[in-house]
């Protein structure tokens, strides 16, 4: 498990080679799968702060990214545990 802080309050959590998640202060907001050399990217679909959403943006990176439910990050990280 790999635990990268990345910015003031966002830090990026990969707990194997094909996942990594995005946290923004303490919540998980989005995520990355990687297959190989296919990339899937994740973002929340609940609206939090503006810094959350420039933290989102930011590590995105212009990716395009799915939305989910903000129980699809909870969950995932449950997981991880």
């Amino acid at each position: 498990m790999n635990l990268k802080p990345l910015a003031p309050n966002m830090t990026e959590l990969q707990p194997n080679k094909s996942l990594k998640v995005l946290f923004s202060y303490q919540t998980p907001v989005a995520c990355q799968w990687t297959n190989g050399d296919v990339y899937e990217y994740f973002q929340t679909s609940k609206k939090w702060s503006k810094t959350t959403s420039r933290h989102i943006n930011k590590w995105l990176n212009n990716n395009p990214a799915k939305f989910q439910d903000q129980e699809y990050f909870d969950n995932l990280i449950s997981e991880v545990k």
